[in-house]
This record gives structure tokens, sequence and C-alpha cells, in this order.
């Protein structure tokens, strides 16, 4: 069942939203050489504890962590470690959900470590523009499908390929809701969008094949080709008129970098 949301709960969900932002903004200004993933957990769960809110990863369905830390070939749900440190050149997605008065925000970004090539950076480029480009979609009376047509018709403009494997998927008071959202397929199909539905909506790009793997962790999905991927994700409302991203950060996290 597909829940739509009262201007009360978004208003509710922007809270939560909110919070997940400036999480991520201060993980943005920390990312640098030498730092490892567990240290960037460990300010996330700190700063969403300080906030009067709960980790949404942390436990759900045995994960360890407070955010998910994937670098370079790593797609998603890297496993935060104090042996991982980062270096000059990687690329780092992190992702960051919490729960705030019964409602959860999710969001995540990928970040360049230092200075990063033309080719990384150009993944990084490509999949942002791809989360805007879907945001764009989420309008009423559109579908579902043409969230992800807009994603996977961006991405692979530029030579890049969306993992089939994982999609967004609806928010609210539970951290993962109906619908799921791919980030490919034909437009037209698929639900179709009403004021008040929530969608955390969250490209993952791979610089080569589309094919990932699950390591022995259980967690950390890679690309089979060893190359390079990047995830952006915004929890976004539908609503009469633009499309209201609830996780949107007030410093973007380029200022802070």
């Amino acid at each position: 069942m597909i829940v739509c949301r009262s201007a009360a709960e978004l208003e509710q969900m922007r809270q939560a939203g909110r919070l997940v932002g400036e999480v991520l903004t201060e993980l943005a200004a920390m990312v640098a050489p030498g730092v490892s993933t567990a240290d960037l957990d460990a300010l996330a769960e700190k700063r969403i504890a300080q906030a009067g809110a709960t980790p949404a990863f942390k436990g759900y369905h045995g994960y360890p962590g407070t955010i998910c830390a994937s670098i370079n070939e790593e797609v998603i749900h890297g496993i935060p470690s104090g042996r991982r440190l980062l270096r000059e050149g990687d690329i780092i997605s992190i992702d960051v959900g919490a729960s705030l008065d019964g409602y959860f925000g999710d969001s995540a970004v990928t970040l360049p470590v230092g200075q990063v090539s033309e080719h990384a950076a150009k993944l990084l480029r490509v999949t942002e523009e791809a989360l805007y480009k879907a945001i764009e979609r989420a309008r009423p009376g559109n579908r579902i499908s043409d969230i992800g047509h807009a994603v996977q018709q961006h991405v692979e403009a530029y030579g890049c390929s969306v993992v089939r494997e994982f999609v967004g998927h609806g928010i609210g008071q539970r951290m993962h809701e109906e619908p799921q959202v791919p980030n490919y397929g034909e437009p037209g199909r698929g639900p179709r969008l009403t004021e008040g539905m929530v969608l955390a909506i969250e490209p993952m790009v791979n610089a080569g094949k589309p094919a990932v793997k699950v390591l022995a962790d259980g967690w950390t999905a890679v690309t089979r080709d060893g190359s390079l991927s990047a995830h952006f994700e915004h929890t976004v409302a539908v609503r009469a008129g633009e499309p209201w991203v609830l996780t949107a950060r007030e410093v973007p996290v380029s200022a802070r970098r």
C-alpha cells in the first residue's frame, strides 16, 4: 500500500530530512585523505543522537553501522571500518538515514577525496544531474517509471550504466515503504504519482557495466567489472507545483568542503 502524507506529516518529515542533510554536510567537511570511514560513522552517530533521533540503518537487518560508506567500486552498503582510510583520488558515497519523532529521512552523496581523475569527476557530475532530473519528474499525474526513465536516459547518454539490483523506495514512518522506485525503464508505467507521496529517489550509477555483486560480508555491493560507482539520494515529497526535497541541505555540501 502506498501512503500519502498530510501537510502536517510532511512538515515532520522535513525535520527528519533537515537533520540528515545537516549530518551529511558535516561529514562532507570531514572527508580528506587519512580519515577512516569509522571516523565518519562515529560523528554521524553522535550528531543524530544529539538531535534526539535514531540512526535508521544501525541494526536494520543486522547492519552494524550508522552510515553506509562506499568507496570507489563499492556501489552501496559499505560498512564503516577503522581500517579503511580514505586516500587522495578516491570517491566515497556516504548514505545517512535517521528517524526523528517517528518519521524517516534518507539521503546520500558521493564526494571526491582531494583531487580526483576527470573520469571520476564526470561520474559524480552525471549521477548528481540524473538525481535532479529524476526529482523533476516527481509531480502529480506522472508515473513511477517516469522517474527511472529520466535517470537512465541521462546516464546512458554519457556512457555510464544504471544498477538494476537496487532501487529507490517509498519512505515515511518506515524506512522502506511502497512503491519501489527503479532507476531505469520505459516511461508511463507503474503507480500514478499523487500529492503526499514521499519517495527516496537514489540513482546508483556505474562508470562501466551495470552488473554488481555482494561481498562476503553480506552487505557491500561492488561493481563486477571493478569500475567506479556513484550514488546520490534525496527524500522527495510529491506535491502540487514543485517537488519538495525534504533532505535539502541548507548549506550545500560543496560550500563546506
